[in-house]
């Protein structure tokens, strides 16, 4: 009888467990699979000059970031101007990686706001996006020398998380 009651007991006890866990938790730091892999190769035209390509495999060598972005993402313009910033202090090069958009509309916002990027790869169709587990614009990547992704973050990067995570892997990278 007392079995009864104690197993539906036990299954809310454990249920509330994992609920104190997931709210103790960053939703921007969602775990990736590609954290200590190679990072996906593809080759897209770049935006500013569709003629000219861009893959990974240039970047071997150097610690590199991969900004996922796109000019229809409100937190992508929040994240820019932290993004110009960055690319001011030439800690690593940033790529842009501009997501499912269009390329007259990306050009008009980079013009505008400036632009962070040494280069941006236009994926229109978002393939390389899904290759690279992207949940949403924006999303950023550092990867190593050897091409392999070191850390990940989903939403818009904050000079916060520049200073205490970022600009330090890249240190550390170097």
């Amino acid at each position: 009888m007392k079995a009864k009651f104690l197993i539906p007991l036990l299954l809310f006890v454990v249920l509330v467990g994992f609920l104190a866990v997931g709210l103790n938790r960053d939703p921007h730091e969602v775990p990736s699979p590609l954290i200590g892999k190679q990072a996906p190769a593809f080759e897209l035209p770049q935006l500013a000059d569709p003629q000219k390509t861009f893959s990974p495999d240039s970047m071997k060598g150097k610690p590199w970031i991969l900004n996922v972005w796109a000019s229809w993402c409100v937190a992508c313009r929040e994240e820019h101007p932290v993004l110009v910033e960055l690319g001011k202090l030439q800690v690593a090069p940033i790529i842009g990686l501009d997501y499912k958009d269009k390329r007259d509309d990306a050009m008009a916002m980079l013009a505008r706001q400036g632009n962070p990027y040494v280069l941006s790869a236009f994926d229109a169709n978002g393939r390389v996006g899904i290759d690279y587990g992207v949940y949403g614009v924006p999303e950023t990547y550092v990867i190593d020398k050897a091409g392999v992704i070191r850390f990940k973050h989903i939403g818009p990067i904050t000079m916060d998380l520049l200073n205490k995570k970022i600009i330090p892997l890249l240190g550390e990278l170097k």
